[in-house]
């Protein structure tokens, strides 16, 4: 009755039948309680969203699975102290952490969420070194600025480390397969075939059940039988029914005894490839060959994880694998899909001109995401029992052949698929030369080391067709993110992930028409997908206040329908889901665009409420309560997004941008340098930076901040118009208008330029061209005011500045 129930749950998950697979789980708790049952339980709750139950069923458990279970509840319910109490039990300090790398990650987002950076780093990178595999921890490092080169990390000791780890998989079960054969061949010698009935064979069975040491009854592992097909549909034999004897006589080899066994690190039960096809038409042919391991590798299986996390919603991750199935029909095996889920304004230019430029850089918080599983093999056999002595007789025969014993030692099983090992040897050697590359431009991203230079690269193919490109990175010794990304191959480089990366390093050079065509090609890669989707709107935003302040060129001019197309965004957002705050940032992006801020603060505060880890959110809210000029509670949003990750560069910023307009000028200057420190190339805050220091009158500094600014980023006019401010403040007049002449170039339509050049020629008493710059400053209709500064300027233009001042 238990593998019964167990079975009905394992096949209600896999089917994502939550609310079934709870029902018949409480029924079986009920009837065996037990602490590996109460865990199955707790998973089921946790797939169905339910972390509360979890963690009341749970609470008090001893088992390692259990408090790693317990931990995961409370991750997701933000009771951070009692999930690092359950990982790391205060009266047992030396205790080992459960479910090895999947808990060190877990245990590293703890420390990391509790503002313990280096304990954060060291379990991080313990999860990295145990599985090499696990993506999310290399992220995770990162976002964090400690992650190593990625040739380092996926290297020759996570190939060795990866090899490992298979073959002792594949040895462990050849090991178990063996051991279970021969404790039912020693249990059958004791009975007579004919002296046992069909509920004698089930009783054993039920019995072999509770000896194997170790078994969850697959409450550990949310698994999936292979007595069902993909589709749902039963195979042709039941799972406890005995098979028609056709099926021996064919195969020639009867396998062992019915018998189950739990193995750990196994596959995700979401996905499981069998074979449908009847065992009665299985060739003797192809089988009779084959090695006694072979045979046994007809037994069906269960194999799956235990949990695969559903918690808070950042941003999307989506990894699939496909499962594969031995050619010869006789061995099934599957993997699955894991789903996590769980992440600038002001000065004398006309300013909403460049917001685009600053108040609006960001970066989402990548999202938290961890699993765990433990695989679970039910090897299931219902025949008879006068097969076994066939069984061992050709085990026996065959074992003493030479060239036999060579292939085992040349094969091993990898979840159910006899493969040899120099396929997993090319196999990893093949999966961690794409990590490597993938890696190596993540963590370059997460530097702000986007580009090397200043070309245009959004189309692939000008890496692999041009020798300049090449030679200049070989020149300058080192490549940066885009660079990176260019050499993956197409299939790779054209999915949804790989594009908002490059959607995202495009944003970082404030070069919004590439990010506006990556992400726009990330969409249609994967339109399910709201990885990088706030950034997205941020870069539609940024597009529409160009056009709507008159700034564009003629190139942008082609791209006017930015706010259509941001509308568009954050309604197929929203209809794709709700509770992403993505979608949320897209929606109050659209409102600010409208300058409606008190509607895109309460999408904003939406965001935030879905996912109070989402530090770009907080960042959202603190431009918007700036724009209301609520300053106070824009630097606690700021604040806040800076406990969640205190490498979010754009709340610094926004801290300093509040300051200088406080005129607090030394605290302005501290920000806009933390912000310097993590993104050293960004040319907004190089900029505002020396405008802060020009405030403190430390002009040599701040013209030197200047010209790094003009370096960045040639295209920014804030940087120079800032330098010509400071130029005349220093009286270097000629300097000051040659600046300007070369910004004209740049913003031909920016009121402030030519304003701020009729104040240079009436200095110099020339004024004929003054008012002619005046004029044309009035004419490219500036704000109001600006307006009356300008016309302020005209009525005092004969009047000395030394009696303008005193005025």
């Amino acid at each position: 009755m238990e593998a019964i129930l167990v079975d009905s749950v394992q096949r209600s998950l896999r089917h994502f039948m939550h609310r079934n697979a709870i029902f018949v789980c409480e029924r079986l708790c009920a009837e065996f309680p037990s602490e590996t049952n109460l865990q199955l339980l707790a998973g089921c709750y946790l797939h169905n969203n339910q972390a509360y139950a979890a963690y009341y069923i749970l609470k008090g458990s001893q088992m390692a699975q259990s408090r790693y279970l317990f931990a995961i509840s409370c991750f997701q319910m933000d009771l951070l102290t009692e999930a690092e109490a359950a990982l790391c039990p205060v009266n047992e300090p030396g205790a080992e952490i459960p479910n090895g790398a999947a808990g060190h990650y877990l245990l590293g987002l703890i420390y990391r969420y509790t503002d313990r950076k280096k304990s954060a780093i060291h379990h991080l990178k313990q999860a990295l070194s145990l599985d090499p595999l696990l993506w999310a921890a290399y992220e995770e490092l990162c976002l964090l600025g400690a992650a190593e080169e990625a040739t380092a990390v996926f290297g020759e000791a996570a190939a060795l480390c990866i090899q490992k780890q298979h073959l002792h998989h594949g040895l462990t079960s050849q090991n178990l397969q063996g051991s279970f054969e021969d404790r039912n061949l020693v249990s059958g010698r004791n009975l007579s075939s004919e002296d046992v009935s069909p509920r004698q064979l089930k009783h054993m069975h039920a019995n072999n059940l509770r000896e194997i040491p170790g078994n969850y009854h697959g409450a550990a592992m949310l698994g999936a039988t292979a007595s069902q097909s993909l589709n749902g549909v039963p195979s042709s034999t039941s799972f406890y029914n005995t098979p028609s004897p056709v099926v021996a006589q064919l195969s020639g080899v009867a396998p062992p005894p019915l018998c189950r066994n739990v193995q750990q690190n196994g596959l995700n039960p979401s996905t499981v490839s069998t074979d449908s096809s009847p065992r009665s038409t299985v060739n003797p042919t192809i089988q009779a060959p084959r090695r006694k391991f072979v045979d046994e590798g007809k037994l069906r299986k269960i194999s799956g994880r235990l949990f695969s996390d559903s918690g808070p919603r950042r941003s999307t991750r989506l990894a699939g694998e496909v499962g594969n199935a031995n050619p010869s029909g006789t061995t099934v095996a599957g993997n699955g899909t894991s789903h996590s889920s769980k992440y600038l304004g002001g000065g004398k230019l006309s300013s909403a001109a460049f917001r685009s430029v600053t108040v609006r850089k960001g970066q989402s918080l990548a999202n938290e995401s961890f699993d765990e599983g433990t695989r679970q093999e039910v090897f299931d056999d219902s025949r008879s029992y006068s097969s076994v002595t066939t069984s061992m007789s050709t085990s026996t025969s065959t074992s003493g052949d030479p060239k036999l014993l060579e292939q085992e030692e040349a094969t091993m099983s990898i979840g159910g698929i006899i493969t040899s090992t120099s396929k997993i040897i090319n196999g990893a050697t093949e999966v961690l030369n794409l990590l490597r590359t993938l890696g190596e431009g993540y963590r370059l991203s997460c530097l702000y080391r986007c580009q090397v230079l200043n070309g245009d690269y959004r189309n692939k193919e000008i890496d692999h067709s041009g020798l300049g490109y090449n030679f200049y990175v070989m020149l300058l010794g080192k490549q940066d993110a885009l660079d990176v990304y260019m050499k993956l191959p197409h299939k790779h480089y054209n999915t949804g992930w790989v594009l908002s990366q490059v959607g995202k390093a495009y944003f970082e050079l404030v070069d919004y028409l590439g990010a506006d065509q990556a992400f726009s090609s990330a969409r249609q890669a994967s339109p399910y997908s709201l990885e990088g989707m706030d950034l997205y709107s941020t870069v539609l935003y940024g597009l529409g206040c160009l056009r709507n302040n008159g700034t564009h060129t003629d190139s942008i001019c082609k791209h006017l329908r930015e706010d259509m197309k941001l509308s568009y965004l954050a309604q197929e957002l929203i209809s794709t889901d709700r509770l992403a705050p993505q979608s949320w940032c897209a929606m109050g992006n659209c409102y600010s665009l409208q300058k409606d801020h008190e509607t895109a603060l309460k999408n904003f505060q939406r965001a935030v409420q879905l996912n109070s880890r989402f530090a770009y959110a907080h960042t959202l809210c603190g431009h918007e309560y700036v724009s209301l000029e609520y300053f106070e509670n824009g630097i606690k949003s700021y604040q806040n997004a800076l406990r969640i990750d205190d490498r979010h560069y754009n709340a610094w910023y926004g801290l300093g941008m509040i300051y200088l307009r406080q005129e607090k000028f030394e605290f302005s200057e501290h920000h806009f340098r933390m912000a310097f420190q993590i993104n050293t190339r960004s040319s907004v805050i190089l900029c505002y930076l020396g405008t802060a220091l020009h405030a403190l009158k430390r002009s040599g500094e701040a013209l030197y901040m200047m010209e790094k600014a003009i370096q960045a980023d040639k295209k920014n006019p804030l940087p120079m118009y800032e330098k010509a401010n400071i130029l005349l403040s220093l009286e270097n007049l000629d300097e000051a208008l040659e600046v300007l002449e070369e910004l004209k170039e740049y913003a031909p339509r920016e009121s402030s330029v030519y304003a701020l050049m009729g104040r240079i020629y009436k200095r110099r008493n020339m004024y004929d061209k003054a008012m002619l710059h005046f004029g044309i400053a009035l004419d490219l209709k500036p704000s109001a005011t600006d307006v009356a500064t300008i016309k302020a300027a005209i009525e005092k233009l004969h009047v000395p500045d030394e009696i303008e001042d005193n005025l």
